[in-house]
């Protein structure tokens, strides 16, 4: 591995990583050589390799992001990198949703993500170190899905949240990017993917330029180049992993 490419001497906190997206990207990290503490709302998973801390807890609850952020130090003093990937879908259709549903997807996929980096950069800039932060957005942040309204609205926050925290935070040495995945298969996705015929699944896989749903270890690689040193020039910028599938207008016959 390039030495530019490498975390070595770098220790990462994944939120959202006891499953899916989450998961790969912990054990993309660790793969890389950093220290990882992994966090889900669950008891440990068993995929996690002996030498990664887990915290459980649920960021909803009050307080929750700052004592995480308290807990992942506790485990790995020298926390230098964060990536905000805890979040959900709790949708249903526009003239059918609640205030309940509405807070719900709100609180977890943008406020948690708000109030978990800045718990991280305040011990940052109060140990004057730098470090990195990534947020997972989604294609849903740049263009809109049916039946998707509130998840739609978190995500497109995620964007603005991304670009804004970057601004606020490069006169501390901290960068801030982002990763927008589509249409990747999950345990959350795989749920709805089977739910439905295979006409659709056929119908996106047609829209996909590279003709097929992406994996969760699709996400990690480029969550490790924008943690690494390779990515030091690199600040308020998302990364679409799509498969290309919002790049062609139509999609193919």
């Amino acid at each position: 591995m390039m030495k530019a490419f490498s975390l070595n001497g770098h220790a990462a906190l994944v939120t959202g990583s006891s499953q899916g997206i989450g998961l790969a990207i912990a054990l993309g990290l660790h793969e890389a050589g950093a220290r990882v503490v992994a966090h889900g709302r669950q008891a440990r998973p068993s995929d996690l390799p002996a030498d990664v801390s887990y915290v459980a807890c649920d960021l909803c609850d009050s307080g929750a992001p700052g004592k995480l952020i308290e807990r992942a130090i506790a485990a790995e003093p020298g926390l230098d990198t964060l990536v905000c990937n805890a979040g959900s879908f709790f949708d249903v259709p526009f003239l059918e949703m609640t205030g309940e549903l509405w807070d719900k997807t709100i609180n977890l996929n943008l406020r948690t993500m708000y109030l978990t980096a800045q718990a991280f950069a305040q011990h940052l800039v109060r140990e004057k170190r730098g470090g990195s932060i990534v947020i997972m957005s989604s294609t849903n942040g740049f263009q809109a899905e049916s039946d998707s309204v509130a998840y739609d609205v978190s995500k497109g926050g995620l964007v603005m949240l991304t670009k804004s925290l970057a601004v606020s935070l490069a006169p501390h040495g901290i960068r801030v990017n982002g990763i927008a995945p589509g249409l990747i298969k999950t345990p959350l996705t795989s749920v709805w993917m089977e739910s439905r015929n295979d006409d659709l699944l056929k119908h996106y896989e047609k829209k996909i330029l590279l003709g097929h749903v992406g994996k969760a270890e699709d996400c990690a690689g480029a969550v490790m180049f924008l943690c690494s040193p390779a990515a030091s020039y690199i600040t308020g910028e998302i990364i679409v992993i799509d498969g290309g599938l919002t790049v062609c207008q139509m999609g193919r016959l």
